[in-house]
């Protein structure tokens, strides 16, 4: 499954890769904490789909999913996850099917049918951009300015937790590293 338009890769890939392993997070288990942010988020936005994706070398996994069984990643050259992570702002696509980046995609061509996508980067405290907080219909339609900023503030809830998360780890090492 290839888009016709394969997106562009941020300027410091190498780093934010690097950055991105730091977090252990790739191909772990699932977790409730972010289970519960995913539910809780496409509730309060109103869509069916809601995902935090992790953007590797070569594929988007996904960290949690609401609405989208049985996925756990799919092919980085058709995410489009992939041009969220180009900036620290939110990315949003109101109609997929108008977009020419993105009106061949196999994910709106095909399921998920995707319309609507909206992208909250997941920037860690240095600057590098692991994934996204990510909402999805099938539907076109537009966030209000209140939908933005809640859709923003509970992006960086979970980045929070990321980084709670891995000073954790880093601080367990340490203690080990000690005894």
């Amino acid at each position: 499954m290839r888009a016709t338009i394969k997106p562009p890769v941020p300027a410091n890939e190498k780093d934010r890769l690097i950055a991105l392993k730091q977090y252990k997070l790739l191909d772990t288990q699932r977790e409730v904490i972010y289970d519960n942010i995913t539910w809780l988020t496409s509730k309060v936005l109103g869509v069916p789909i809601t995902l935090i994706s992790l953007i590797a070398e070569d594929r988007q996994w996904f960290k949690s999913t609401y609405g989208l069984q049985g996925v756990t990643e799919t092919d980085r050259d058709i995410a489009f996850c992939s041009y969220t992570i180009l900036n620290q702002e939110l990315f949003e696509v109101q109609d997929a099917l108008e977009d020419h980046r993105f009106s061949n995609n196999p994910l709106v061509t095909g399921e998920p049918k995707i319309r609507v996508y909206a992208g909250a980067p997941l920037t860690n405290r240095d600057g590098f951009t692991l994934g996204t907080l990510c909402i999805i219909d099938q539907q076109p339609k537009q966030l209000t300015p209140d939908q933005k900023e809640i859709f923003k503030k509970i992006s960086q809830t979970v980045m929070a937790i990321f980084e709670m998360s891995k000073d954790f780890q880093t601080s367990l090492e340490k203690q080990q590293q000690l005894t």
